[in-house]
């Protein structure tokens, strides 16, 4: 032990009280590897050192990810669904746009699988004392596709870019309440300070791949990205053609080494049955995502290997708490207690899901606190709670989309309330006419007294606590009011430290199992689907393909 302690005491050396204390919490065992790296990534520790703080307690260190074996060269086929709009780094708003995005752009932080976080544009990162100041630390060797150096003023110019309500960016609905403009201020041409609007222990995941928009983007950028994608990313634009596919060639300067591939061709498509049978027929190397539902001749078929990831994506059944017949939270509770959560993965999932227990806090997250009781479906419980409430039963109608699993999961929850005497009637829309607007009172999502939306994988829970939760969160279909949570979450938003983040969830959990204004049934895995010959493809549960290192053939 006390060689232990000597030689970790080599790598205090220059370390926060923040990041010391990290390494306390991995020396007392109170932290093992995974929250170790998640943790440690967070507060700015960098991979060197935690890798040797591993090795010095006796875990095994962290491993690379560049390392493949595949022949370099050739052309990499990708199908996606094509991107809803304008591939605009500052308002593209789905995964599609965001993969186009990913392959000609770089983040100044990448959010890997396991949810640590991992340099790229930044180098380094740190807060101060209270977490209302961050400062990253940039490379020095990044050049634009055009030739010109990424400098600090780059940064800001992007981060600023985003955070200005006038620009009508999608990383609004992320920075609000978090970044201001003018808030991103240069230090020196490679250092970024950012000045926070409140303080916040998990800021760099806002800066990382988990933020669709933050390609970071000449400061001089005015708009027309498609024409050219002038960004500092592994591929360079070729071609792009609207509702058709892109092509992208190796950038051979990039900061990072060439890639490995020369060329990448996209191919979009309408929706996923072609992309599989396009996958089959060796049209496409990869597919970006498939799904349970809609690629059963895919599993199971050794012509094809399935990439998975545990994530954080899931779906959201809103219940209205202000008004109607939910707004008693027994009624609520009721209807939670109806549904069979592992009976639901194994059927819509094969099992490929972890259990949602109402709460955005998801296995996955080191801040969960897993001691809170799971709630599972009891039918007798459930039919006390309704008569407690004052009630036998009553009509509603379930609103949501016509999308994935949905319909099936809306049918179910259908069949699960006729149980204890609610009869639904299923409203089952295609995704525009349910969004609508996006506003009260223009939004079928957010008007509804009973229905389903899908949120996609986060590294971090805060957008999930506060857009759809918080008094103020502007997607707050529930219409949930409850001074005693909005002060929870921001205590946990503030927490700097694993165990206060921890204490803070615990009771977020506790209170959302209580108020039961949403039900989080399951958090449902990625799954990208490869042809045989792919190697060193690196996707993530926000739908990223990192391919620097990626071979075919």
């Amino acid at each position: 032990m006390s060689r232990i302690i000597r030689n970790l005491g080599n790598w205090r050396l220059g370390r926060t009280n923040l990041e010391n204390h990290v390494i306390d919490e991995l020396l007392s065992g109170r932290l093992d590897r995974r929250s170790f790296l998640r943790h440690g990534s967070r507060v700015g520790l960098s991979l060197a050192v935690m890798a040797a703080a591993l090795k010095t307690v006796g875990l095994d260190p962290i491993t690379s990810a560049r390392a493949q074996s595949g022949k370099p060269g050739g052309t990499m086929r990708i199908a996606l669904i094509a991107p809803s709009g304008t591939i605009d780094p500052v308002t593209v708003a789905d995964q599609y746009g965001l993969l186009v995005l990913q392959q000609v752009g770089d983040f100044l932080v990448m959010d890997g699988p396991d949810l640590v976080l991992q340099p790229m544009l930044a180098t380094e990162w740190s807060p101060n004392e209270d977490g209302t100041v961050w400062t990253f630390k940039l490379r020095d060797d990044v050049k634009f596709h055009d030739g010109r150096a990424m400098t600090a003023d780059d940064v800001v110019a992007s981060i600023d870019r985003l955070a200005d309500p006038e620009n009508g960016s999608n990383a609004l609905s992320a920075f609000k309440g978090v970044l201001s403009k003018g808030g991103t201020k240069k230090v020196d041409d490679h250092t970024v300070a950012f000045h926070l609007d409140a303080p916040n222990g998990n800021f760099p995941y806002y800066l990382s791949s988990d933020n669709y928009n933050a390609i970071i983007l000449p400061a001089d950028y005015s708009g027309g990205f498609e024409a050219q994608m002038n960004a500092t990313g592994p591929f360079k634009l070729e071609r792009y053609t609207p509702k058709v596919g892109a092509t992208f060639v190796k950038n051979p300067d990039y900061w990072g080494g060439a890639p490995l591939l020369d060329r990448v061709e996209m191919s979009f498509y309408a929706d996923q049955q072609p992309q599989v049978l396009a996958l089959l027929g060796g049209q496409v190397d990869v597919v970006q995502q498939v799904t349970v539902q809609g690629s059963q001749s895919l599993f199971d078929n050794p012509a094809v290997k399935i990439l998975e990831l545990r994530s954080n994506a899931h779906r959201q059944i809103h219940m209205k708490t202000q008004s109607g017949p939910f707004a008693d939270k027994r009624v609520r509770q009721a209807m939670a207690l109806t549904l069979d959560r592992p009976r639901l993965i194994q059927g819509l999932f094969r099992g490929m899901a972890d259990i949602g227990n109402d709460s955005p806090f998801a296995p996955v997250f080191p801040s969960t606190d897993p001691t809170v009781e799971q709630r599972a479906k009891n039918i007798k419980k459930a039919k006390q709670l309704m008569a407690e409430a004052g009630t036998t039963g009553f009509d509603t109608t379930f609103t949501t989309m016509s999308i994935q699993e949905l319909p099936a999961l809306a049918s179910l929850i259908k069949n699960a309330a006729a149980e204890i005497g609610i009869n639904v009637t299923l409203k089952i829309e295609d995704p525009g006419a349910y969004y609508g607007d996006a506003v009260p009172g223009k939004s079928d999502w957010l008007d509804s007294e009973f229905g389903m939306t899908d949120y996609g994988h986060r590294g971090i829970p805060n957008v999930f606590l506060t857009a759809p939760l918080k008094s103020d969160g502007t997607w707050n279909s529930a219409n949930f009011q409850n001074a005693e949570y909005d002060q929870l979450v921001t205590d946990y938003v503030a927490a700097l430290d694993l165990d206060a983040q921890k204490d803070a969830a615990g009771k977020i959990q506790r209170l959302l199992l209580d108020e039961t204004p949403i039900i989080f049934p399951y958090f449902y895995n990625w799954l990208t689907a490869t042809a045989p010959n792919v190697a060193g493809v690196q996707p993530t549960a926000m739908g990223q393909l990192f391919l620097q290192t990626a071979t075919v053939g």
